[in-house]
């Protein structure tokens, strides 16, 4: 084999291992990604932009719960199952305040994480219908301590 033959070789083999890597990442934040639609479904909360949030928090007099997170993180999507799709957590939701979800990756997530000065997923904090901060609760994934600090 000549040189040039060998480099080819080379070169193709390390294309390989590159489209190998390429495909196993894409295909787990697809599937991430995935699993987190569900958990968000799973919430049964009405998912609202925080524009939306706040107009309806304002026409209500509630507070806006808003939530940053990203669709594909396990975290968030951990929050999702264990705190927020239980009963008794959704309906201090409810009752008390109007859900925002953020998207960390999108125009809105960028400018919430700044406004806010927030950093990383998920972040939760309290509104007044004026998007005024009044508390960032502590990232759990006890439905009973996300509610004492829902009640506080």
């Amino acid at each position: 084999m000549n040189e040039e033959s060998l480099m080819q070789k080379k070169y193709v083999k390390i294309g390989f291992y590159v489209g190998v890597v390429l495909v196993a990442y894409f295909g787990n934040v697809a599937l991430q990604s995935h699993w987190g639609r569900q958990a968000v479904e799973a919430t049964g909360l009405e998912i609202l932009s925080l524009e939306q949030a706040l107009t309806k928090a304002k026409a209500e007099n509630k507070l806006v719960l808003a939530d940053l997170s990203a669709i594909w993180c396990a975290s968030c999507r951990k929050f999702d199952e264990k705190v927020l799709s239980d009963a008794r957590v959704r309906a201090a939701v409810q009752r008390d305040f109007v859900f925002a979800r953020i998207e960390y990756e999108s125009e809105a997530g960028t400018a919430f994480a700044e406004k806010y000065k927030v950093s990383g997923f998920p972040n939760l904090l309290i509104l007044d219908s004026e998007g005024t901060m009044k508390r960032h609760l502590d990232l759990t994934f006890e439905p009973e301590r996300f509610l004492t600090q829902l009640e506080r």
